[in-house]
Parts: C-alpha cells; sequence; structure tokens
C-alpha cells in the first residue's frame, strides 16, 4: 500500500499533528508513506521520521497550476495509491482528484464545530465529497453529520492517537517549581478559551502558594494574543504565568508540568489530551466535543464547563490542594490512553478503511 498525507502547513495544530502521526505510523507498516504541505512548513517538520517522503509546495494561491503538476508528479513518481488529506487540504485533494483520477481520495475532518454550521459554509465541502471514495471523522458527532450532508457512502470514524517520538527533542527550561506548573497546550486563537483559564487561575490564588501557569502553542500576535498578556500584566502575574510560543519538544515541556488543562469552546477529538495522559499529567478539560470520551469525569480526570469560570476555579484547587488525587487521575489516564487510543491499534483500522475503497 502506498498512501500520502496532505495537510496546509505543519505549525503546531491538532490536524497537524494528525497528518505526522499517520504519516510516521505508516511508514513502518506500508509499503510507501508520504507528507504534503501544500502552503508551507512549520514548527512540526522535525518531528517527520526519516522513512517518511516529506516535500512542500509552498502553494501561494488557490490555483497554483505549477505547484498542482508537482504534486502529480510526485504522485505518479511514487506510484501513490491513496491520498489522505486533512482538513481544509480536501481542496488540493479535489484538485489533484480531478487531474489524476485514479487515485483514491479520503477527506479526514478534524474541525469539531462543523456540526453547529449550516450548510451554506460547507457548500464546497459537500460538493468535493462527490470526488471523495472516503470520509474519516474524528468524533462521532462529525460521523452522523458526515452521513447526513456529504454524497460518499463510506464513512469511519477513527479516534485520533499520538505517538512519543523522542529523538525529536530539544529541552525548554519552565519557569516555576517542580511540582507545582499547569501547563495549557494550545495554540492563543479562539476557540481556545484562555482567558477563561486565565481568570479561573487568578481567583483560585494558587499563585500565591506557588503554582504557575504555562501557554504553550503558536502566538499570532494578534488581538486575541495581547488581550492575553494585557490580563497578565493588569493582574500583576508576569511572574506567575509565561507564554512561550510553539514547541516543538512537546513531551519534553510536558514532563516538567503536573496539571493539563485545556479549556477550549469546542472540539474534535483533542490531541492534547492524549498527550498530556502519556506524560503522566492529572488533567482538567472542558466538556466540549470528544473530550468526554477521553476524560472520564470522576475517574481519570475532571470536565467543566468552557463559560464556567468558578467550576474551572474550583477544580484548579481540587487538584491542586490533593496530590494523592493527582496521581489516582493520572495513573488512570495513561492507562485508559494506552489501552484505547495507542496508533497501532488505530492505524490497523485506518489501513482496513483504506482497503475498503
Amino acid at each position: 500500500m502506498r498512501v500520502v498525507q496532505i495537510i496546509d502547513s505543519l505549525d503546531a495544530g491538532g490536524a497537524e499533528r494528525m497528518s505526522v502521526n499517520y504519516a510516521n505510523s505508516l511508514a513502518e507498516v506500508i509499503e510507501f508513506s508520504g507528507l504534503i504541505a501544500t502552503r508551507s512548513e512549520g514548527a512540526l517538520k522535525t518531528q517527520i521520521d526519516d522513512n517518511v517522503h516529506f516535500i512542500c509546495l509552498n502553494r501561494t494561491k488557490t490555483f497554483d497550476l505549477k505547484e498542482l503538476l508537482r504534486l502529480r508528479q510526485f504522485l505518479l513518481e511514487h506510484k501513490v495509491e491513496i491520498v489522505h488529506a486533512h482538513g481544509s487540504s480536501f481542496f488540493v485533494g479535489l484538485l489533484v482528484k480531478i487531474i489524476y483520477f485514479r487515485v483514491k481520495l479520503i477527506w479526514h475532518d478534524h474541525y469539531g464545530d462543523r456540526v453547529k454550521n449550516s450548510m451554506s459554509n460547507n457548500w464546497l465541502i459537500k460538493f468535493a465529497s462527490l470526488f471523495f471514495n472516503g470520509v474519516i471523522v474524528c468524533n462521532n458527532e462529525l460521523l452522523q453529520w458526515a452521513k447526513s450532508n456529504l454524497y460518499n457512502a463510506k464513512h469511519v470514524y477513527l479516534p485520533n492517537f499520538t505517538v512519543h517520538n523522542p529523538k525529536h527533542e530539544k529541552s525548554l527550561i519552565l519557569s516555576g517549581i517542580d511540582g507545582k506548573r499547569i501547563v495549557c497546550l494550545s495554540n492563543l486563537r479562539n476557540p481556545k478559551n484562555h482567558m477563561v483559564l486565565l481568570e479561573g487561575f487568578h481567583k483560585s490564588k494558587l499563585a500565591e502558594s506557588g503554582w504557575t501557569l504555562h501557554l504553550v502553542g503558536k502566538d499570532s500576535h494578534d488581538t486575541y494574543s495581547e488581550n492575553i498578556k494585557k490580563f497578565i500584566k493588569d493582574k500583576n502575574l508576569q511572574d506567575k504565568v509565561f507564554v512561550y510560543g510553539a514547541q516543538n519538544d512537546v513531551y519534553s515541556v510536558l514532563s516538567q508540568a503536573t496539571i493539563g488543562v485545556l479549556a477550549s469552546t469546542f472540539e474534535g477529538f483533542p490531541v492534547v489530551l492524549l498527550e498530556y495522559g502519556q506524560s503522566g499529567l492529572a488533567v482538567i478539560s472542558s466538556n466540549v466535543g470528544q473530550c468526554p470520551e477521553i476524560i472520564l469525569e470522576g475517574k481519570n480526570g475532571l470536565l467543566f464547563q468552557p463559560d464556567d469560570v468558578q467550576q474551572l476555579e474550583e477544580s484548579l484547587q481540587k487538584l491542586a490542594d490533593d496530590s494523592d488525587l493527582r496521581r489516582f487521575y493520572s495513573s488512570n489516564l495513561k492507562s485508559y490512553v494506552y489501552e484505547n487510543f495507542s496508533h497501532e491499534i488505530i492505524i490497523q483500522k485506518a489501513i482496513k478503511f483504506y482497503q475498503s475503497v
């Protein structure tokens, strides 16, 4: 089997991580695994294994015939059978299908809030689905949406997974005290809901007992980002809340933290919760999307409503005050992630789906 993943860029986001995870994991078990970034490289390029064939097209416009023909040549040269397009890269996949019809096109939908959008916002995807040979989704809500709204008859729900590849890690030393670090691994943008996290941390008064909050993710230096930094300054939290920007060494960063938080207002199937679990963190997550499938309230972590600052505040205090509870949750979550979301299990399911199309 010869499969290529397509993604717009390799910036550190959920869909981007999954494209790399699929490419790396497939390279171990199939004849050919490739990865194509259509617009730009990014922080995740260093995470690509040596046995994955990678190119970046540097596409700068919607219809870039030169780069499209370059992509077609790559597929022909490597005798690619299946193109697995992630997220918004479905459009490039559609163009490829038009000029190289014999390739099988699979679209992977990572956008958890799609079910709330009207079809007027998804008309292009619905049209493109005429050319899809299969659709993979990251949660059950998206599966029902795809079955109801897309033309393609083959759909499958595959949970996200994560792969720990230590050879790519480098050192970033987090500020603060060992055992008292809270981390949020999310790009600084909507719908990641950083302001609710900041307010919950501030109101919890945990900073007064030595706890620190660490925001790790792409910083676009826009209004969203500036509001975060203004809050930190206005509340005199400069030595308690730290903003690092995007980092390649995710597991190195997480190994220095004790509590992991996801505060998003919506999610599909967040890879970060799996990364928190693999890293042995005690986790607090917003109760959205497929998060409750990973974080089982009171069993391996805590859930809160993303607009409820008080509930988040109380959850932070609960975990910070009880080291036994943190160990209980972190141990249970680590086992749960390993048993249910290992890359070996998901990749075999993906291969079966590939074969079905």
